[in-house]
């Protein structure tokens, strides 16, 4: 374990590395117990980074160095040092061939980092800085090799694999076998990949633009070689999609996935070896819900495209993190969003940053998209790398335009092909390839915080002008009490009376992307016979908060007219706001609560509305959830929250129920399950009609729920069901059906996760008592970070009611168990403790019960680097 006060890393110590690593050749003996190592290194002196022969330093964690040799000599032991971060070798010339051979153990190795094992099969993670646990080598994302690797194991597992191209295989003398793989690619030792194990595959191929053939291969056990084939799919669209969209080929003789169940992330974009999470491959109809088939076919993609956005050019540190995975999700964002509605896709994106994304930026760990310092690199794979940094490349093509995008993309990856660069480098060749300055826009890379845009508006009846009055701001956050003003692009349209897009400019365009770039700027807009209504942030064109003075009438006025489909929603939102607002403030008041008709009426609107895509209705449907209204509050009260939101859903469903329950028959349809965008927009809507039914807790609509969990042909209509059930129905039947669906799928490691997390996520059934009930059951793994997720982070991340209990219980329990999982796998530790972290924002009560739960980590001995730098900075 690392030591529990690591140093800070500071973005501004950065040097070039002392030496570079030519070649790289790996020989791995897979044994029962301790794996030999054998690394043959060509190392030469960096001329970039001085004169004179410093100490070679080579990274290492929890390894028993057996030799080191140079140029085929044996190292004597006062040349080299064992170091607590590795190893320190005395060098007497620029070039020489490093030699050494070490032993690990994988099967003890519950940290899922490096080289381990899941269920019997040897896999690998080197992100961030796993690689470092194999051997001792620059564990650094700028050092750059060709990596040839030769596995020799047991015939027990027949499939042995890593990067590149198969070059050789055979047996051994003494009966076991190998296979040597060689990547003709330079790349930094957290692309390596291995896997041994018996394996299933399935096999297709793939012919690029140019006329070449690829292999594709997935492996997984041979239990779940029936659920690979939308993963095949998902593949194939994706790299027909970043050769037209992105001009992007593949580039080696083979693309692999394998599928395992110990995993700490997704997926994982080693070079030609993906490593996938099991629940992010694998789906068939009748054990994976839409979500799930939606979900594989992102991270499908998103892994395949680092092939070009993080392989092919890659960071040269981890503060640049967000250079290939800000990028590489907006490009899966927008593959998502053409294969499926964009609408619906931009919405479901835009909900995770604002519910969790703004909330880290608000709390005790927000940091800018790259980072200025990190304890330790693994808590800082987060929202704010990913999704906004995503939201920051969105802007730079909004600015540009996608002809502009494109060419800067090109420029990208042309310049920089085979190198290990810099989000500055990202922008400069965006910048070279348009023309443009982007110098002021490049503060979303280094300043934290979600920027608020105030905005107010006049009209001249006498000239016919509008004008528009933006003020921004970003409010302080740790080492950042001042900011700057950002580049936002705001999209703006403006509406007529009769709900008509006006024209903005001469040219006739009815909607513009006005530069914000001032603290606070004026536009003017002429020619209005009447006073328009303002859409802002159309498209959600920035990740910023928008504060405009909209009434009642206006946001239903937006909600019914709006052209732009994600302000419809958006719209929809703000009135829900207003009226739990009112309601969490009538309850604290001991008011009477009541609904507010305008709510009832939008909603039933739109539920009538059989011209908009159902998945669109499904979501405009959908009330902000509690995590949402936490957010958006200055002060949370948890129990008012919780109120507010189940008296808002059951008078909602009660005043909507002929209607929902005529929406729900109509969409109720019996046939073959397919995972294309039309069919799973009409179940999104019949299950969110069916959810609202049973919130009445009435019988028919209960009724309802239990026939169609009886007779549902696929997981979507089964989950959704069963989830009306858990949530609302009575005690005897609900056990009943968890019963049945349990002993029909607890073979299937997949389902029985979300037979957990519907139970730990639920505010009715999910109770404390019941989800320690759950972690002692069989099917329960603490070592599995997807069996933690489906239980204890479901609990902490999606019960709201129950993690919020006022006794503080609920804190308690994610404490201890955050405790005992902090020995096991630290980065799940310190991922599971966020919830614990944003104690300050809740009202005095709860937020000291939470306070104290935190600092019984705290207190609870050594903790790793990962859990210690989360919970440190949350205290402070």
């Amino acid at each position: 374990m690392k030591d529990a006060q690591p140093n800070t890393v500071y973005l501004k110590d950065y040097k070039l590395p002392e030496y570079l690593i030519d070649s790289t050749k790996l020989h791995f003996e897979l044994q029962p117990k301790g794996t030999l190592v054998k690394s043959q290194l060509k190392v030469r002196r960096n001329p970039a980074a001085g004169a004179g022969l410093p100490p070679l330093l080579l990274d290492g964690v929890e390894l028993e160095l057996l030799s080191v040799s140079i140029d085929g000599q044996l190292v004597p032991a006062s040349r080299y040092q064992e170091i607590p971060a590795g190893l320190s070798i005395e060098v007497e010339k620029p070039e020489f061939e490093l030699e050494i051979c070490n032993r690990i153990s994988p099967e003890n190795n519950t940290s899922l980092e490096g080289l381990y094992l899941s269920n019997g099969m040897y896999c690998t993670q080197c992100e961030a800085e796993g690689f470092r646990k194999i051997t001792y080598y620059p564990d650094r994302p700028d050092v750059m090799s060709k990596f040839t690797t030769t596995i020799v194991a047991p015939r027990q597992y027949p499939v042995l694999l890593s990067n590149g191209n198969e070059i050789e295989r055979g047996a051994t003398e003494d009966g076991r076998h190998f296979v040597t793989w060689e990547d003709p690619f330079a790349k930094p030792a957290y692309l390596f990949a291995l896997v041994a194990g018996d394996l299933q595959r399935v096999e297709d191929s793939y012919t690029t633009a140019s006329g070449r053939q690829v292999t594709l291969q997935i492996y997984t056990e041979a239990k779940n070689i029936g659920k690979c084939a939308h993963a095949m799919r998902s593949l194939k669209k994706a790299m027909r999609w970043d050769e037209e969209v992105y001009g992007r080929e593949y580039d080696l003789d083979i693309f692999m996935i394998v599928a395992v169940d110990h995993f700490n992330m997704g997926a994982m974009e080693n070079k030609g070896l993906n490593i996938f999470n099991s629940a992010c491959v694998l789906a068939s109809p009748e054990t994976a819900t839409d979500a799930t088939f939606q979900r594989i076919e992102a991270i499908v993609a998103h892994e395949y495209f680092h092939n070009w956005s993080g392989n092919r050019v890659t960071c040269r540190d981890w503060f640049q993190l967000s250079l290939k995975e800000g990028f590489t999700v907006f490009r899966d964002a927008e593959f998502s969003a053409d294969m499926n509605s964009r609408a619906v896709k931009r919405i479901e994106d835009v909900s995770l940053l604002r519910t969790q994304q703004f909330a880290e930026d608000a709390g005790p760990m927000a940091h800018p998209v790259r980072p200025d310092s990190y304890m330790e690199i693994s808590n800082f794979y987060t929202l704010t790398v990913y999704e906004k940094g995503a939201e920051v490349v969105r802007m730079i093509h909004t600015l540009l335009g996608a002809e502009g995008f494109r060419k800067g993309s090109d420029l990208y990856f042309d310049r920089h092909d085979g190198q290990a660069v810099t989000c500055e480098d990202f922008v400069k060749a965006m910048e070279d390839a348009n023309g443009v300055d982007l110098t002021q826009f490049r503060r979303w890379y280094s300043q934290a915080g979600t920027p608020v845009l105030d905005v107010t508006d006049s009209y001249d009846e006498a000239s016919g002008s509008y004008t528009l009055t933006v003020r921004q701001s970003c409010p302080p956050t740790p080492g950042q009490k001042e900011k700057l003003p950002f580049h936002i692009p705001l999209a703006l349209g403006l509406l007529s009376a009769e709900g008509k897009d006006l024209p903005l400019d001469e040219a006739g365009n009815t909607q513009l992307v006005l530069p914000v770039t001032e603290a606070e700027q004026t536009f003017h807009f002429s020619g209005f016979a009447e006073k328009p209504l303002p859409s802002l942030l159309r498209g959600f064109s920035a990740p910023v908060k928008v504060r405009y003075d909209y009434s009642s009438e206006q946001l239903l006025f937006l909600m019914r007219n709006d052209s732009d489909a994600f302000n419809r929603w958006d719209a929809g939102q703000r009135l829900a706001f207003a009226a739990l607002g009112q309601l969490q403030k009538d309850y604290r008041n001991g008011k009477t609560l009541q609904l507010q008709p305008e709510l009832v009426e939008a909603y039933r609107s739109v539920l009538r509305n059989r011209d908009l895509d159902p998945a669109l209705v499904a979501k405009m449907l959908a009330l902000p959830s509690e995590q949402t209204l936490a957010e958006e509050a200055e002060r949370i009260d948890a129990e008012a929250i919780i109120e507010a939101r189940k008296f808002a859903r059951h008078a909602l469903a009660e005043a909507l129920k002929e209607d929902l329950l005529e929406s729900y028959r109509r969409l109720h349809k019996d046939k073959p399950y397919s995972p294309e965008a039309a069919d799973i927009a009409e179940r999104s809507l019949k299950n969110t009609c069916l959810d609202y039914l049973c919130a009445t807790e009435d019988a028919d609509a209960l009724l309802l729920a239990q026939q169609q969990f009886d007779k549902a042909a696929n997981m979507t209509d089964c989950a959704a069901a069963l989830a009306a059930l858990v949530n609302y129905g009575n005690e005897t039947d609900v056990d009943k059906s968890l019963e049945t669906f349990y002993e029909r799928w607890k073979v299937d490691t997949q389902v029985v996760e979300l037979w957990f997390s519907l139970q730990s996520g639920s505010a009715r059934w999910g109770t404390l008592e019941r989800v320690q009930t759950l972690m002692a059951h069989p099917a329960f793994e603490l070592k599995n970070p997807n069996k933690v997720r489906a239980v204890i982070g479901a609990f902490a991340n999606r019960n709201f009611a129950q993690f919020h209990r006022t006794d503080g219980s609920g804190f308690e329990f994610v404490a201890q168990q955050v405790i005992a999982l902090d020995k096991l796998n630290p980065q799940i530790a310190a991922r599971l403790v966020i919830p614990l972290t944003r104690w300050k924002k809740y009202s005095s009560a709860l937020g000291e019960k939470m306070r104290q739960s935190l600092e019984s980590v705290m207190q609870s001995g050594k903790l790793s680097a990962d859990l210690y730098e989360v919970v440190s900075k949350s205290l402070q």
